[in-house]
């Protein structure tokens, strides 16, 4: 702990608590004692302290006391002071959960940072750790000034639109966990949770006063809410399926509706009452826009075109061509004489309405767009994408103005600031992501793969891992620089899944219907092994490394003989595709995990099944086998680790503590610790003795695949943004 840690501790109670609450802004307001508030927002015991006591929101607040005095700081100062508020904004999310996790985050986020400052603050943290847990090795999760300003978790499922409030400090989002929630975007706090809707959610819009919201659902129906007390107010049936957007016009009095059903609904939503219908689409309307005036409506379709309408008679005004796959969404200019529209055919569209031609194409989006977002002056939008990023466009020219990167899934939705200073987008992700639209980077000084990465594994001296990725290739890394060494393509799709033969020297990778065997040391492929009729999961090598196992969605395992590259034989016995493999430190037992929830022990000398391991409810994603190979660990999607006795096929203990599916497990050498890996973005430590948590990381992303070398205290994993992670446990034997 710091000195002023230290110090803090030891005041009673009543002056501890006044210190933290006020002492900074009296360091400013009463004693214009500038450097004194600069040492106290630079130091660790401070920082931990307020944290726990106040929160996260207060102590953000007062490093803005020191922006608001910068003239009085140095530019140095104002910077640092800067960078630990970004810092603590950005992992917000995590620290108002687990606010034991603040070391943790800012040694994720500060290690390469070379201010003297943050080196202090960073080993002032080290320091007062008196338990277990995992320091980050190298920067591993985004740094101030990277991607978003803050992250908002609270949904249960794909988060599929958002709206903010004309006076911008509230957002409300919409869910396939069929609920809206309404945000404070300044503090980043969840206000309310609006349920009533009984499927998923799709669209939400805001009136303009702000004190009504209108929510279209796949449950064919539109509901009313009063934002201020979250009650609904009335439920609107006509649509006969999916209602897949909506719009409330300027004055607040009509909404518009699109659906799955082919036709856009306007409403009286005073009343409740279905004003008149509009058809003319041939396939579901996705999207609708209502011009500033009132009068007009934009919409968009399955069936590539959009639609210009007069709402007050409902008559079809033009339509407008040009995309060649499904349009997804339309925003209307503040002008109304702009629109612009996104497709599955990986554009935008600019459009001028009174003549419906297209005015220019912008591309750049590798997958298809879903949602844009103009601003009031018209000169920006912002897109959103499958491709997992949005993009902010110059209106007038066309050209790209930056990439946004962080969302670990599809981007649904974005909506923009009335001051287009901020934006907030939805993601298959389940998060809410805030940006700072002026300053969002595209530089991502993280190093790793460009898509997920699916699966690590250790060379048996500890001095090298190799990680596959969604982006077809193989990564070396060197464990002890957290460098990578060498990069292995060949693959023509996602490598599921990789393997080290216990001399070092080759590896197995899986990929679709194929494994590859590679020479690790010059990075050549050495041969491929065919044979499994569709995706390898999994792939493990037996402790001679004459032999592999290799597990794949055609239900099955084939044993290889790794020096051939023949098939020795085929395993069958799994109904549902077989999603991992371990062999046991004897060679002769291996055990696989499969999609129809049970393990089976396999003799791999005779290809007989042993025994069938049940009790967990969901997939099982993942097994490994301890040392001793008596005791094996499965993980699920349940949200559960089992520990088995691998004797006998029973289940000894159930480890939960996981919020999501498990989708990794790996036994450290001396079989007395697990490490698991979660869809909760928490890599979790557990003693296996008495099955409790004895550690936990949260990252940006989901976490896919985990491993512990030799050594018992060093942890590589990899997550769905690209990242390879490198962490030591701290604070056990050989931790330090």
């Amino acid at each position: 702990m710091s000195d002023l840690g230290v110090w803090l501790a030891k005041q009673s109670k009543s002056e501890r608590e006044y210190l933290l609450k006020h002492q900074p802004r009296d360091f400013i307001e009463i004693g214009r004692d500038f450097n004194r508030y600069y040492r106290w927002m630079t130091d660790f015991g401070f920082i931990e302290a307020k944290l726990k006591l106040l929160g996260v929101q207060p102590l953000i607040e007062d490093y803005d006391l020191g922006r608001n005095a910068d003239v009085l700081l140095s530019e140095g100062q104002t910077e640092t002071l800067k960078l630990i508020q970004g810092a603590i904004r950005k992992s917000a999310h995590v620290l108002e959960r687990d606010k034991t996790q603040l070391a943790e985050h800012l040694w994720g986020r500060f290690l390469d940072c070379e201010i003297p400052q943050i080196k202090g603050m960073l080993e002032q943290a080290k320091q007062s750790k008196n338990s277990v847990w995992l320091r980050a090795l190298r920067a591993n999760l985004e740094r101030p000034g990277e991607g978003c300003l803050r992250t908002l978790t609270g949904h249960t499922s794909a988060v599929k639109a958002v709206a903010i409030a004309p006076d911008g400090n509230t957002a409300i989002s919409a869910s396939d966990d069929k609920t809206l929630k309404i945000w404070d975007t300044e503090t980043g706090t969840e206000v309310r949770t609006l349920t009533g809707h009984t499927n998923s959610v799709n669209a939400v819009a805001i009136a303009p006063d702000g004190l009504t919201a209108i929510s279209a659902s796949w449950d064919k129906t539109l509901k009313i809410w009063d934002t201020e007390t979250g009650t609904e107010v009335r439920t609107l049936t006509r649509h006969t399926d999916w209602v897949t957007a909506v719009a409330i016009a300027p004055d607040g009095k009509t909404a518009i509706s699109a659906s799955w059903d082919k036709t856009l609904k306007i409403w009286d939503t005073k009343t409740g009452t279905e004003v008149r219908t509009l058809t003319g689409h041939t396939s579901p309307v996705t999207a609708v826009a209502i011009a500033p005036d009132g009068l007009t409506a934009i919409s968009a379709s399955y069936d590539n075109t959009l639609k210009i309408w007069d709402t007050e008679t409902g008559t079809e005004v033009r339509t407008l061509t040009g995309h060649t796959d499904s349009v997804y969404a339309v925003d209307l200019a503040p002008d109304g004489l702009t629109a612009i529209s996104v497709s599955g055919d990986k554009t935008l569209k600019i459009w001028d309405t009174e003549t419906g031609t297209e005015v220019r194409t912008l591309t750049g989006h590798t997958d298809s767009v879903y949602a844009v977002a103009i601003a009031p002056d018209g000169l920006i939008a912002i897109s959103a994408s499958w491709d997992k990023t949005l993009k902010i466009w110059d209106t007038k020219t066309g050209t790209e103005v930056r990439t946004l990167t962080g969302h670990t899934n599809s981007v649904y939705a974005v909506d923009l600031a009335p001051d287009a200073l901020t934006a907030i987008s939805v993601s298959g992700d389940n998060t809410l992501k805030i940006w700072d639209t002026k300053t969002g980077t595209e530089v991502r000084t993280l190093i790793g793969h460009t898509d997920w990465v699916t699966a690590v594994d250790l060379a048996p001296d500890g001095k090298r891992a190799i990680s596959a990725s969604g982006d077809k290739t193989l990564k070396i890394w060197d464990t002890e620089t957290g460098t990578e060494v060498r990069t292995l393509t060949g693959h023509t799709d996602w490598v599921t899944a990789v393997a080290i033969a216990p001399d070092g020297k080759r590896a197995i990778s899986a990929s679709s219907e194929t494994l590859k065997i590679w020479d690790t040391e010059t990075g050549r492929e050495l041969r491929t092994l065919t044979g499994h009729t569709t995706l390898v999961n999994a792939v493990g090598i037996a402790p001679d490394g004459k032999t592999a196992i290799s597990a794949s969605s055609d239900k099955t395992l084939k044993i290889w003989d790794t020096e051939t590259g023949t098939e020795v034989r085929t395993l069958t016995g799994h109904t549902n595709p077989v999603t991992a493999v371990a062999i046991a430190p004897d060679g002769k037992t291996a055990i696989s995990a499969s999609r129809d929830k049970i393990l089976k022990i396999w003799d791999t000398e005779t290809g007989t099944e042993v025994r069938t391991l049940t009790g967990h409810t969901e997939w099982v994603t993942a097994v490994a086998i301890a040392p001793d190979g008596k005791t094996a660990i499965s993980a699920s999607g349940d949200k559960t680790l089992k520990i088995w006795d691998t004797e006998t096929g029973t289940e000894v203990r159930t480890l939960t503590g996981h919020t999501e599916w498990v989708t990794a497990v790996a036994i450290a050498p001396d079989g007395k610790t697990a490490i698991s890996a979660s869809r909760d973005n928490t890599l979790k430590i557990w003693d296996l003795l008495s099955g409790k948590e004895i550690a936990s990381f949260s990252g940006d992303s989901s976490f896919i695949c985990c491993a512990i070398l030799l050594d018992g205290v060093t942890v590589v994993a990899g997550d769905s943004s690209g990242r390879v992670h490198f962490l030591r446990l701290e604070g056990v034997s050989g931790g330090r």
